[in-house]
């Protein structure tokens, strides 16, 4: 079993707008950092928040780890911390927003040993908080992003 710490942060320019994610993956053991990053022309804070955790959780290859993720999304740590996702998914997601991530989720998060969220206040000078939020934005602001597909499907 290995340790792994996450850290994430979305970002959208105006909700919706363009927007980014951005993960810092971290294995103490390994003596491994790792940062992924990406945009989208049109999406939402919350789906880039989401998106940048299941993004961390993905690039762990070895599904027996022991993982703390820090978000500064209150509506991410919530959901899961509060148990309220699990309840929307007995209830198969209607009528929530982001379904589409929040089942993504669920199938990275069950990978897992343990998952265990901190959420951290952003822009209070947490220097892997703060890269997330540099790298969320360098991505929303990059020009020619492609389409966040079900975002855009499902507007109106």
């Amino acid at each position: 079993m290995a340790f792994v710490i996450i850290y994430t942060d979305g970002a959208s320019r105006g909700n919706p707008g363009p927007g980014g994610y951005a993960t810092i993956l971290i294995s103490p053991a390994h003596q491994v950092r790792k940062e992924l990053s990406g945009g989208f022309r049109l999406t939402t804070n919350n789906r880039m928040e989401l998106l940048a955790v299941i993004t961390g959780l993905e690039a762990l290859k070895n599904g027996d780890n022991q993982v703390v993720i820090y978000s500064d999304s209150q509506y991410v740590v919530n959901a899961i911390e509060k148990g309220w996702v699990f309840n929307w998914e007995k209830k198969g997601f209607k009528g929530k927003k982001n379904a589409d991530l929040w089942q993504r989720f669920l199938k990275a998060y069950r990978r897992q040993r343990e998952v265990r969220f901190e959420w951290v206040r952003g822009h209070a000078g947490n220097p892997e908080n703060e890269r997330c939020d540099q790298l969320a934005t360098m991505e929303a602001d990059k020009p020619n992003l492609p389409p966040d597909e079900y975002f855009e499907q499902h507007l109106h």
